[in-house]
């Protein structure tokens, strides 16, 4: 192990577009059921205004779903079954990734802004099923999405993590501020996903370009 991690107990990782390549475009998928739920809860025929109502509620809530649930009460597990029905044959299984991340020393944890059920289904179909000991999701968080404060509270308290000793892996590199702040080691995963880049990257500790290549430097070979 590098000793940059040798204090490292706990290993945290985002789910989407961090545990499988961004090139997949499940978010592209979910983004249309998501229009298209908008439509069918307010009783709107025109997708194009339905979908201006959902990008309305991204703005001012911060997602989807939370201006759903604000405005509409929208029960967020019924919402998060329809947007998460997508298709995952566009994923396939990383074995190289499962050995890598199996032979990390500590807890292998996932902190993601989507649901247990979803989240259960895309590891199924990357074959890292047995890979993680926890999940936080969504709904642990009090449907407060990451880089909201109080969901890496809720996620540091519910998966009984020391933050000193703990290393956060995202695509978003926004979303490791706050993991920053709490005093984990920081890792982003620069691969497209987060466009309009902030030029302040101060809290980044470490800037990959590729998980699996990434965990080999740390471990060595994998063969």
């Amino acid at each position: 192990m590098t000793p940059a991690f040798d204090h490292i107990r706990a290993w945290i990782f985002d789910l989407d577009n961090t545990l499988y390549p961004a090139s997949a475009d499940l978010f592209g998928l979910m983004d249309v059921r998501m229009t298209a739920y908008v439509a069918k809860t307010l009783g709107i025929d025109d997708l194009v205004e339905a979908r201006r109502i959902q990008k309305s509620y991204f703005q001012a809530h911060g997602t989807t779903m939370a201006g759903l649930m604000l405005e509409h009460q929208v029960d967020p597990h019924h919402y998060l079954a329809d947007v998460h029905d997508i298709d995952l044959d566009v994923l396939a299984e990383d074995a190289r990734l499962a050995r890598l991340i199996a032979r990390l020393p500590g807890r292998k944890l996932i902190f993601t802004n989507g649901d247990v059920p979803y989240a259960e289904r895309v590891l199924a179909r990357l074959g890292l099923s047995k890979t993680f000991e926890a999940i936080h999701d969504i709904h642990a968080s009090a449907y407060k999405p990451k880089p909201h404060e109080a969901s890496y509270a809720s996620m540091v308290a519910g998966l009984g993590v020391d933050p000193a000793t703990s290393v956060f892996v995202e695509d978003m590199a926004r979303n490791l501020k706050p993991a920053k702040a709490l005093g984990m080691t920081t890792v982003w995963l620069d691969n497209g996903s987060e466009q309009g880049h902030d030029a302040d990257r101060s809290y980044v500790d470490h800037h990959i370009t590729d998980l699996a290549d990434w965990l080999h430097s740390l471990l060595g070979d994998d063969q």
